[in-house]
């Protein structure tokens, strides 16, 4: 494969190496696309060398974090490969983060410099302020290189880290307290996107992947950006997922793999145009994030004539853990067997080994197991053990084959259409309203997204507010794929014998007093 390293050269130690490689190799092949607009590898070489330096322009060093808080347009690309390249420790941020999700990530990281989307650029200013973070606005209408690149002088050096250096940190909320930043290294980065790649998508180069997954993910930036980066393969951007545009691109770009949630393949199977989309190109698809299930994978794979692959990962496993293998027996609804460099196992909930055939929570270790989060060693201690095991806090089961099944996700998490919203988070938003005594952020089902976000309120005696003002409170605070659209009052909410509430045990009402769709 063309991203072997030759006899002579020694083994990469950063994704970086590999643009200037293939730009050699193939400066002219495509490397990253949006609708008709093209980066060869040429181009995007010369682009993330301008990143680079721009960034050494503003005072970046190797280890200072940059935020990167755009859509999928060919500015992420160039800017996370720009600060991979100048050594910077890369920080993605969703670009519809609000200003005080926004300023606890600037403040968290230490980020020195901001790469913000124009569009959202307001909420990166208001979320800089007291910090100490710079903000330069990137303006996607405009190709990489003729805004604020047009100036930079390159940098051509690739900074070459030591493989335990930070990467990148990818803030990820826990069912408590703020977000935190799990903590990814080079080797962490570079390991699981050569793993995806050789065992898993095997892209050969000139193929084309779909980047549709947000690229502030892991599960987009390693199975789409960075596997297609390893393998001198090409990749096709979608800022936003839509039926429509996917099957356009699919058509258009001759894609080969297209990597996605659930909820984009049941957007895809059951769109008006499926039965017309030309996608005799698709070879593979894959799919995370949250439970495909069987009759889905099923008439996809009718339909469209590729094969599905169905995986498991979180941001602190980088994120790729366990896979369907292409050589292996694939089982429909599992998630499949360890992938290379890492090992997999159950634990019941004193920690010692889960019986056979027993639900256990999942602990992975491995080449891909994050180096902690970030700044805070209390949660990477409750996290990870002193033998390297991460816990996940999803529950699954294995069979005699060592294949691994989910049967719950990590307690309380809400997926909302491949989103994931923790419900502590916006419960702290609801408590912030005067009227409100107690409040219970729950999984409402919705048969578009999978699961909606809904919230259970009781009122202070004597206060008033309705369902539509608790809706707005939290609308202002948080980003729009987190705030509830089903919000209603109850007299009281159920609790246990020591006072803690039981969310299982709370229903949305029927119809809901809010049912807003965004």
């Amino acid at each position: 494969m063309s991203h072997a390293p030759s006899p002579t050269s020694p083994p990469p130690v950063s994704l970086a190496q590999f643009v200037p490689r293939h730009a050699a190799e193939r400066p002219d092949a495509p490397a990253v696309r949006l609708d008709d607009a093209v980066l060869t590898w040429a181009a995007f070489d010369d682009a993330t060398a301008r990143a680079a330096g721009l960034l050494r322009a503003h005072g970046v060093e190797p280890g200072d974090r940059v935020a990167v808080s755009l859509p999928n347009v060919p500015h992420f690309c160039v800017l996370y490969y720009g600060a991979l390249r100048a050594g910077a420790v890369v920080v993605p941020l969703n670009p519809l983060l609000q200003a005080r999700e926004v300023a606890h990530c600037f403040a968290d990281a230490g980020v020195r410099l901001a790469l913000v989307w124009r569009a959202t650029a307001d909420a990166a200013h208001a979320g800089a302020v007291g910090v100490d973070t710079r903000v330069l606005v990137v303006d996607p209408e405009q190709d990489p290189g003729e805004d604020l690149l047009a100036g930079a002088e390159p940098l051509r050096d690739v900074h070459l880290p030591d493989p335990e250096d930070t990467a990148v940190v990818l803030y990820t909320s826990g069912t408590t307290g703020a977000p935190k930043g799990a903590e990814l290294s080079h080797r962490n980065l570079l390991t699981n996107a050569l793993t995806s790649q050789e065992t898993l998508i095997r892209l050969q180069p000139g193929e084309t992947v779909l980047g549709a997954l947000p690229l502030f993910h892991a599960f987009g930036q390693t199975c789409a950006l960075n596997t297609a980066v390893v393998a001198g393969a090409a990749i096709t951007l979608l800022p936003r997922f839509d039926p429509a545009a996917a099957f356009a691109a699919v058509e258009r770009d001759r894609v080969r793999c297209f990597a996605g949630v659930p909820t984009m393949y049941g957007a895809l199977l059951h769109h008006p145009g499926a039965e017309r989309a030309d996608v005799s190109s698709l070879r593979l698809c894959v799919s995370g994030g949250a439970s495909l299930p069987v009759e889905l994978l099923h008439a996809f794979e009718a339909r469209f004539g590729c094969t599905v692959l169905e995986g498991y990962g979180l941001s602190e496993t980088s994120p790729v853990a366990s896979f369907n293998h292409p050589d292996a027996e694939r089982r429909p609804g599992s998630i499949g067997t360890p992938v290379r460099g890492c090992e997999m196992d159950l634990r019941a909930a004193d920690g010692s080994p889960a019986a056979p055939g027993e639900v256990g929570e999942v602990v992975v270790r491995g080449e891909n197991v994050m180096k902690g989060y970030w700044g805070n060693p209390a949660a990477t201690a409750l996290a990870v053990d002193a033998d390297g095991w991460f816990r996940t806090g999803d529950l699954a089961t294995r069979d005699a084959d060592g294949y691994y099944r989910i049967v719950d996700r990590a307690k309380d998490m809400i997926n909302r259409g491949g989103m994931n919203v923790y419900p502590r988070e916006v419960e702290e938003v609801l408590y912030e309203h005067p009227a409100v005594a107690e409040a219970a952020v729950v999984a409402v089902p919705d048969e578009r997204l999978g699961e909606e976000v809904g919230a259970a309120v009781v009122l202070k005696p004597g206060a008033s507010a309705t369902p539509q003002e608790l809706q707005a409170h939290v609308k202002a605070v948080l980003a729009a794929y987190k705030y509830p659209r089903h919000v209603w009052l109850q007299e009281s909410l159920p609790k246990g014998a020591t006072g803690k509430i039981l969310k299982r045990e709370i229903r949305a009402p029927r119809p809901s007093t809010t049912g807003e769709h965004a």
